[in-house]
């Protein structure tokens, strides 16, 4: 077995570099980010680095609509199985595997069992790795794999069992865990029969196994937005006080014969006693282009990542519902097509859970999970047209309390508020 955690940890070595550059874009740590040592001069060391991160705006607009908001079971709504989701974090929990999954191409979520039920933890994405059949595109084997105590651990997922294996070499602060020398500390049978560890995938092409980034096709514009502004400081500081000229005066110098500034900055008044002396100030540098390559820059940015105009600009001008919709119809169309790339995946966790918890076949489950609508919700609109359907006959109240935005959870206890209002009309009738 070691050699199929070899292996797989070697794998996980050349994506983890990927997903950790990743990583640190969406933190704002690249190159640009940080001013030469001439730029920061120039700016009088007032100012070490600049971060303009609209690459983790792009994958926050996404992932900030991208939420599950209940699960149907067999066709029904299940309120355990979402008062579980929710008692485990995995609210949250799965919005950080949808983040991963739009910052870095995957995230990753494992599904266990205790004497409580079901377990579902969300996985850090540069620690995991899954290899599939070729053919079938199953997963087949899985590991995770950390740094604890000067050592390497990693955790084995298999369908029939999980296996956990400490490194026989130590790993200093920040090493390289080696993909070599493993030795087996625990081993646990599987409590489904199926791999428990599931990749929740930004889909691109077909051959790209471990998904893409979202912030892969706006990484350069990005950069070169940062490089435009941080020229456009430098003229500014440059530039900020009017630049003057004089002629002659009688070159100053230092005893290495260094020619030196006659006036200084501080000075209010310039004087000369050669009558043919002149002074005159240059013309004062236009950093208008600057902001018309801004511009370019942002609307490029802007028809490639769906990133509304309003989420890129400062306009003091308010905007109405319908306009807001009608800008964000990119972004929604986006978000609407990651919801269907990460669908499955999380039908599966789902499916593994029920599963644990009734002690059934995993493959006996059917399981749907509910997303919120990723479109801006106008409230009054949205409750004005569902009202209407539902007075014609052409919707329940449950389907037209869905129309308005309500999650299945929202819906059953509204429903329980609904009868218990009605027994006490009864009761007070009687």
């Amino acid at each position: 077995m070691t050699e199929i955690v070899a292996r797989l940890s070697r794998k996980l070595d050349e994506q983890a570099n990927v997903v950790r550059g990743w990583e640190q874009r969406y933190n704002g740590e690249v190159p640009l980010t940080f001013l030469s040592v001439k730029d920061r001069q120039a700016l009088g060391d007032r100012l070490k680095y600049l971060n303009v991160n609209l690459s983790r705006l792009a994958v926050d607009a996404l992932a900030e609509r991208i939420r599950v908001v209940g699960f149907k079971v067999n066709g029904q709504h299940d309120a355990d199985l979402w008062e579980r989701w929710q008692s485990l974090g995995m609210e949250e929990g799965s919005g950080q595997a949808v983040t991963d999954a739009l910052m870095c191409g995957r995230g990753f979520v494992s599904v266990w069992a205790n004497e409580d039920g079901p377990m579902a933890t969300p996985e850090a994405a540069a620690q995991c790795i899954i290899e599939r059949d070729p053919v079938t595109r199953e997963g087949i084997a899985g590991l995770k794999r950390w740094t604890e105590d000067g050592k390497g651990w990693s955790v084995l997922y298999e369908p029939w069992q999980v296996t956990t294996y400490k490194s026989l070499a130590g790993v200093p602060e920040g090493g390289m865990i080696p993909a070599d020398g493993w030795t087996q500390v625990d081993s646990r049978p599987s409590p489904l029969g199926v791999l428990t560890l599931h990749q929740v995938t930004n889909r691109g092409r077909v051959s790209e196994a471990y998904g893409v980034s979202d912030m892969a096709q706006i990484a350069d514009l990005n950069d070169a937005l940062v490089k435009t502004l941080v020229d456009a400081l430098v003229t500014s500081e440059a530039y900020a006080r009017p630049k003057r000229w004089a002629t002659g005066l009688a070159i100053v110098e230092d005893a290495d014969g260094n020619p030196q500034d006659p006036f200084t900055e501080s000075m209010k008044l310039w004087q000369a006693e050669q009558p043919d002396t002149k002074f005159g100030d240059f013309a004062q540098a236009d950093l208008g282009g600057y902001g018309t390559l801004v511009g370019i820059l942002l609307n490029q940015i802007s028809a490639l990542s769906g990133l509304p105009s309003h989420y890129l600009s400062m306009s003091s001008q308010p905007i109405s519902g319908e306009e807001t919709k009608a800008r964000e119809t990119s972004l929604v169309s986006r978000a609407e097509a990651k919801i269907r790339s990460v669908r499955q995946p999380f039908a599966d966790i789902a499916r593994q859970m029920v599963a644990i918890r009734d002690g059934v076949p995993v493959r006996s489950v059917r399981v749907e999970p509910l997303f919120a609508d990723p479109a801006t919700r106008t409230q009054a609109q949205d409750a004005d047209a569902a009202t209407k359907l539902h007075a014609e006959g052409l919707l329940s109240v449950e389907a037209t309390l869905q129309r308005i935005g309500m999650s299945p959870d929202e819906i059953s206890d509204d429903k329980t508020a609904r009868l218990a209002e009605a027994a006490l009309r009864m009761a007070a009738n009687l």
